[in-house]
């Protein structure tokens, strides 16, 4: 059995999808204006200056990666590029199944394995078997 489609309408849709961009401004413009008037426009990581147009590239990183944690000192707070941010919470921050971040991954043994750490004595016992 198909489920019956409902039409949605397109004035309830609107109104829904700018409130929604409402919220999300107000939530991000608040820590955000504070944080490019406390900081220079300046990415903390790779040092790339931002103004006029591209500085909407730059971005909020919340440094205990708590959201709600943003003292008004802006010291939970550091401007990165957008590459950057990604990097960041890319790299060293794993989101768990509560919907937060874990650092720091559990390294990974396998990765430490050589699989070329006996060539040398392989090698060295063929060259003396040749003399």
């Amino acid at each position: 059995m198909r489920l019956k489609k409902t039409k949605i309408d397109p004035e309830q849709k609107a109104q829904f999808l700018a409130k929604v961009k409402q919220e999300k401004d107000a939530k991000q413009s608040g820590y955000r204006e504070r944080a490019l008037a406390l900081f220079p426009h300046i990415c903390g990581r790779c040092g790339r200056e931002f103004a006029g147009k591209n500085l909407a590239e730059l971005t909020v990183h919340h440094k205990d990666n708590n959201h709600l944690n943003n003292p008004p000192d802006g010291s939970n707070w550091e401007l990165l590029c957008v590459s950057c941010h990604d990097d960041v919470h890319q790299d060293g921050d794993r989101v768990n199944h509560f919907g937060g971040y874990a650092k720091g991954a559990a390294p990974d043994e396998s990765l430490s394995h050589n699989p070329f750490s006996g060539l040398k004595s392989i090698l060295g016992a063929d060259e003396k078997g040749v003399d």
